[in-house]
């Protein structure tokens, strides 16, 4: 069984038991997490699409913890004009573990 669930402006595809990372939440590790958002739901043959959302699709996910990616570097450069631009940035993310797909 698998859901496609909505989370800040991105598509998630998860199973339960799953760890994912995605755009920081304002909540608590430990906390629990409802995702009502819900695209579509799977459960084999079993194919539940929304139009946006499916009624009554809920992803329910526990906050494991807060930290930031890799740093990613960025480069602005162009060449024989004295032009060099060096710019770093790590983006915050909450990491959840998915405990319940429910259609």
């Amino acid at each position: 069984m698998f859901a496609v669930f909505s989370s800040g402006g991105k598509q998630h595809r998860v199973t339960e038991g799953e760890i994912v990372k995605i755009e920081m939440l304002k909540a608590e590790p430990g906390e629990e997490v409802v995702f009502d958002q819900v695209l579509m739901v799977a459960d084999g043959d079993d194919v539940a699409v929304g139009t946006p959302y499916v009624s009554g699709g809920k992803v329910t996910a526990e906050v494991l913890r807060h930290d930031r990616h890799k740093k990613i570097s960025v480069l602005k450069f162009k060449r024989r004009k004295d032009f060099l631009r060096r710019q770093g940035h790590r983006q915050y993310f909450t990491e959840l573990k998915i405990t319940a797909i429910s259609a």
